[in-house]
């Protein structure tokens, strides 16, 4: 018996009799009773109704010619509902001729039996069908659970990479005096300035959905190149003169080239990697052409990067830093204006503006506890 266990109870497998005759109906009952659980429908319309309920049939016996709806059509339906589909159909009829078993079996039918029955024939060919849908079941069960499996496994890696980047680029912060705090403002800038950007024209292509979390994921390696920065200059307590200034440049370099000794190793680059290295090395060029390493100037200037370097900034004015203290959020935006055209590119401050609330709300989120690193409001 090929029966299935629901809660713990043993099921026999039910089978749907789907013909006109009443003798047929009697012969076939009488048959299969002791191993199967039989319903009966005595015509096509009734089949599909039955097979669609739950529970759903384990199998259809199906006969060719009835009144109303012919067994053809009635498979046809039956294979075109996504939810009665997947229901083996073994078509029992008086038609001999090889056409009629080929039109049976092109419309998806797993058998095609004529009469009269050989009760034998009937019996294994039957069993036959419930085993092999009972292991295609199996299968499927295995393949969904493999599939959890592999998303579990994925999301695991995806958390324990997050949490690599954000210990990586902590590790830079806390050398130059920062806090983790500045990492997940500015990452926030920049996610809820793409957002608003995504649908300019200048910026859709680019600011697809997916590449908005890997912005987010990579903007927080922006300043991951001060590892190499000596600590004389990264925590000097005062302005830095025109040769310390020259060294705490190479920063993005030594940013930029950390990242690519990581492409190199992998034997190429990803999304991800790409826009790491473009932020790292290219958040301290200007609009107008005069920041650095390499003084480019406007859309040449990776969209990633022009995006960071309105973050970056904003973040630095609204905090204490040794030589200054920490600017309003309106005194902030009123130095970021100035910067409009020059610094910046102009539609992405356009667009940090037209966001500046959103962006208030963040720096007030992820204040540092430090009294008055920060001065928001």
């Amino acid at each position: 018996m090929h029966s299935t266990q629901s809660s713990g109870v043993v099921q026999k497998p039910t089978i749907l009799l789907v013909d006109d005759s009443p003798d047929n109906i009697a012969l076939l009952s009488a048959l299969l009773k002791e191993q199967y659980k039989i319903r009966i429908a005595t015509n096509g319309i009734k089949a599909l109704q039955i097979a669609a309920a739950d529970p759903l049939p384990d199998l259809l016996l199906l006969d060719v010619v009835m009144p109303e709806m012919d067994g053809y059509e009635t498979c046809r339906r039956l294979k075109a509902d996504a939810r009665t589909a997947d229901i083996p159909v073994i078509f029992l009829t008086a038609r001999v001729r090889p056409e009629d078993e080929e039109m049976g079996l092109g419309l998806g039918a797993a058998d095609y039996i004529t009469k009269p029955i050989s009760p034998p024939i009937v019996m294994a060919r039957v069993a036959t069908q419930l085993q092999l849908k009972n292991a295609r079941q199996q299968l499927k069960n295995q393949n969904d659970l493999l599939e959890q499996m592999v998303g579990l496994r994925t999301r695991e890696l995806v958390k324990m990479q997050d949490a690599t980047i954000m210990a990586m680029a902590s590790l830079a912060e806390t050398r130059d005096n920062e806090t983790g705090n500045h990492i997940r403002r500015t990452q926030a800038y920049v996610e809820a300035l793409a957002r608003k950007l995504q649908t300019h024209p200048r910026f859709s292509a680019l600011l697809t959905d997916a590449n908005i979390e890997l912005l987010f994921k990579s903007a927080p390696l922006h300043d991951i190149g001060k590892v190499g920065v000596p600590d004389r200059i990264l925590l000097k307590p005062g302005r830095l003169d025109a040769e310390e200034f020259e060294i705490m440049k190479l920063h993005t370099v030594y940013g930029r080239d950390a990242i690519l000794s990581v492409e190199r190793q992998l034997g190429g680059s990803n999304d991800f990697l790409t826009f790491a290295r473009e932020i790292a090395y290219s958040h301290q060029e200007k609009w107008d052409g005069s920041g650095y390493p390499e003084g480019l100037s406007g859309d040449d200037i990776p969209t990633s990067a022009r995006l960071m370097a309105v973050a970056d900034v904003y973040d630095a004015l609204i905090t204490r830093r040794v030589y200054k203290p920490a600017f309003s959020h309106d005194k902030a935006m009123h130095i970021m204006r100035e910067g409009r055209g020059k610094h910046f590119d102009p539609d992405i401050l356009d667009a940090f503006i037209e966001i500046e609330e959103q962006v208030r709300a963040i720096a007030t989120q992820y204040r540092d506890d430090v009294t008055d690193d920060n001065a928001v409001a």
